[in-house]
């Protein structure tokens, strides 16, 4: 009877066990805390992410699929199934502006930057306030300006667009608004070198409220006071293509100012103060890398200036996608954690050691030269920094290399030519934010091209120099060694050279000191 009892009792547990089991397992599938949805999502996304590509390419969701899984993606000059196979002869492309440079730090980060979207996810035109901005996003773009403190968004206006190639021309349409409209159209222009975007969209779109007119300096006071137009001046500050901080140039009641802060991040550029302009145009390729998801924010401080461009932005695009904005999110909020610093600091540390090295390869070339920046205090980092620009701006020093583009061209090099920026064609511009292969390939084909440039000299400098006897020359010779003047003015340099070291190592690496030193010696 005993036995009896307690068999029954273990069989009431067993049961009351399996129940309460199947209720748990209906109520997490059934019910709120139901997961399911996002299982093949994820499982999905972390197969395609696994797939190797040697490290020189990168398999996406959305790519070509063979065999039942997308194929590899392969960095420039690198192909076969999984990216293994070098072209060693093939074109490089420096050209592109494309800032792959930060995927390292955003694969680092794969977890804390993924987002799942579901299927309905916000399927209306607009939010439910009527808008077509998240007032999130628009609060974390304000905390992203305040943290670096590159731009003042105190009661400013922000628009949202695609890019900021799109928010560019809002700004020329809203800018050039002619009232009566018997203004002639508005002169738009930029100080050489400039972005040639600027030129070729102005002139694309042929309106009759605006023109382009050339580099800003064609255009002085007295034409601007006696001018019965106005004028639309873009300044794009760091510069592209040649990393200079900019100001306006013309001043006046006529003149409307647009200010391209594309590359005004810490990765590029030290921060001497936030900027507070009544018009400042940003990027998000610039900032996080994400160019694909063409995504630019305007800060306004005019309220008609901020409506014609709202206006136009409804008409053209109304308004960015939804997925986009919640990408853009998730990616900012990445960006805020911690201290702020760590996206910034990848990005400066890569750049600046592109810079070094590709420095140190064209440290001894006469044929070639690139732009010289000046240090300055970072209130960011709040340290004496080097500029480390997204592009180099090269000039072929030569008399008969007057078309640099096509110079490079022979040596598999592309890059961008001088005069679509407005400036001589002994200039190209080299871009420095694409992946590490692209930057290695560059840099390989620069220094092959610095090596023929020095071994052409030493075989220019193998013979005497005409009239000269032997006699002569060990003369010359000698008096090189014996005049003091060489060793004081030497020691001078390095003295100077030393005490720019010990204020920015990063413009003057100590091993350009210690080469000098033996050099020296």
């Amino acid at each position: 009877m005993a036995k009896t009892q307690s068999f029954k009792y273990a069989a009431c547990l067993t049961c009351s066990i399996l129940v309460n089991l199947l209720s748990i397992n209906l109520f997490l599938h059934r019910g709120g805390w139901e997961k399911s949805w996002t299982r093949n999502a994820v499982e999905e996304a972390e197969a395609v992410a696994s797939i190797s590509c040697s490290g020189h390419g990168r398999a996406f969701l959305d790519g070509v699929i063979l065999h039942g899984k997308p194929v590899c993606e392969c960095n420039q000059c690198y192909g076969g199934t999984d990216c293994s196979q070098l072209s060693p002869n093939c074109v490089v492309d420096a050209d592109s502006g494309d800032p792959t440079f930060l995927e390292p730090y955003w694969v680092k980060h794969a977890a804390s930057s993924s987002i799942m979207v579901a299927g309905w996810h916000r399927m209306s035109y607009e939010f439910n306030d009527g808008s077509l901005i998240s007032e999130e996003l628009n609060s974390h773009i304000r905390k992203v300006h305040a943290a670096v403190g590159n731009a003042n968004t105190e009661g400013k206006y922000i628009i949202f667009g695609a890019g900021a190639t799109q928010l560019l021309h809002a700004a020329t349409h809203a800018l050039s608004f002619n009232i009566d409209g018997t203004s002639s159209p508005s002169k738009v222009v930029a100080s050489t070198p400039y972005y040639p975007v600027y030129k070729e969209q102005t002139e694309f779109f042929k309106s009759e409220d605006y023109k382009f007119s050339g580099d800003t300096s064609v255009w002085n006071d007295t034409d601007i006071d006696s001018s019965a137009t106005s004028f639309i001046e873009f300044v794009t500050s760091p510069n592209n293509p040649d990393g200079q901080l900019k100001k306006a140039i013309l001043q006046g009641p006529s003149v409307k100012t647009v200010h391209d802060l594309a590359y005004y991040w810490p990765h590029y550029t030290p921060i001497p103060a936030p900027a507070d302009e009544d018009v400042m145009i940003f990027t998000l390729s610039k900032l996080t890398g994400h160019a694909g998801s063409r995504f630019g924010w305007a800060l306004i401080k005019d309220e008609a200036v901020y409506k014609r461009m709202l206006t136009y932005m409804d008409l053209s695009t109304y308004g960015v996608s939804r997925e986009t904005q919640l990408r853009v999110l998730k990616l900012f909020k990445v960006a805020l954690e911690g201290n702020g610093r760590e996206m910034y600091d990848f990005g400066y540390n890569t750049m600046r050691n592109r810079w070094n090295r590709f420095s140190k390869s064209l440290s001894k070339s006469k044929r070639f030269s690139i732009q010289q920046l000046n240090p300055q205090l970072c209130s960011f980092s709040q340290q004496v920094k080097a500029p480390t620009p997204a592009f180099v701006w090269l000039k072929c020093e030569r008399e008969e290399d007057s078309d640099c583009f096509e110079v490079l061209k022979s040596f598999n090099i592309t890059g961008r030519a001088g005069n679509l920026f407005g400036a001589e064609s002994r200039y190209v511009r080299l871009s420095f934010v694409k992946t590490e292969d692209d930057f290695e390939l560059l840099l390989e084909r620069i220094k092959k091209l610095v090596s023929k440039e020095s071994e052409s000299e030493v075989e220019g400098s193998s013979s005497p120099i005409l009239g000269e006897s032997k006699e002569n020359r060990k003369s010359n010779e000698s008096m090189e060694v014996l005049d003091p003047s060489y060793y004081i003015n030497g020691l001078k340099h390095l003295i100077e050279e030393v005490g720019l070291h010990l204020v920015d190592e990063q413009k003057v690496p100590l091993y350009s000191i210690i080469e000098k030193l033996i050099g020296f010696t």
